[in-house]
């Protein structure tokens, strides 16, 4: 296929060249031409505006930060609506609002466009190696018809339901891990309250049934203080206030992740964009009393 891609950041790079990997054709569209090189070292073609990106592609990818990005690069002046065929399909993997999800799929179905929101989980090292899980959002046929495409991208492909299913669905994954960072902080704290070093309480978690993914990985982190790179906790702080939205919206009680979503407003205001979500764990030592 003819296959756009939006979005070249630390995801958006090796999920395109994944794509390349595959045999298909890319075009890219880059705000920063920079963030093109490498694809097209690898064989994509460059186009002026995501517009030309629309007019010469089947399918089109978007994975950029927020819902007002996707809407910008897709509906906006020169955006992917404006060139896209009829017949063509956009794919956004970015994670936003559900509502905006909907909203992005009406008004390309006007224009006899089919879309799949299709936000993933995994993270770069997932992207590098196309093991991501992608969680899809979208009529059922356009689903099959893009499954060979998203599986270069992931290993665990699943339509949830229809157009903004799958945000919903990243939302819950969202919600999930910002908890999860919150209690992980909490655990650390409270053990270190209490005169017990949290690296043996770690190694016992790690082989009971508080055992997971984010312990394994976070655990470290926070007792290592790696506050300064990985993932951004500016993502999960976007991430806690779409949960938050959405239930406002559904009118459904998430008091958990009210909570994490606060933690990571205190850590937003405390030290900015640029840290790791391990950081968290400074917030709850002054919560404690007990800052570094």
């Amino acid at each position: 296929m003819k296959i756009g891609f939006i979005g070249l950041g630390a995801m958006g790079v090796p999920m395109a060249a994944n794509l390349l990997k595959g045999g298909h054709e890319l075009h890219v569209w880059a705000r920063r031409g920079d963030a093109a090189r490498p694809l097209l070292a690898q064989g994509a073609k460059l186009f002026a505006s995501p517009k030309e990106v629309g007019e010469s592609s089947e399918a089109v990818f978007t994975i950029v930060t927020t819902g007002a990005d996707v809407e910008r690069v897709v509906l906006g002046e020169n955006g992917v609506a404006h060139g896209i065929k009829p017949g063509s399909v956009l794919v956004d993997c970015s994670t936003i609002a559900p509502a905006t999800a909907r909203t992005l799929a009406a008004a390309l179905a006007q224009r006899g466009v089919d879309s799949l929101d299709a936000p993933v989980s995994g993270g770069e090292t997932g992207a590098a190696a196309g093991t991501l899980s992608i969680m899809v959002g979208g009529k059922t046929e356009v689903f099959e018809r893009m499954k060979p495409v998203l599986s270069l991208l992931g290993r665990t492909l699943v339509h949830v339901g229809d157009a903004g299913a799958g945000q919903v669905a990243k939302a819950a994954n969202q919600l999930v891990l910002t908890v999860a960072l919150q209690g992980i902080a909490e655990a650390i704290v409270f053990a270190r309250a209490n005169g017990v070093d949290f690296k043996p309480v770690w190694e016992a978690l790690m082989k009971g049934f508080a055992a997971s993914r984010m312990l394994e990985v976070f655990g470290p982190r926070m007792m290592d203080r790696q506050f300064a790179a990985g993932l951004d906790a500016k993502l999960h702080h976007k991430d806690a206030n779409i949960v938050l939205e959405c239930a406002c919206e559904s009118k459904t009680p998430v008091p958990g992740a009210a909570l994490a979503a606060q933690a990571f407003n205190a850590l937003i205001a405390r030290e900015g964009n640029r840290w790791d979500s391990a950081a968290i764990l400074k917030v709850v030592e002054e919560m404690n009393g007990r800052g570094r």
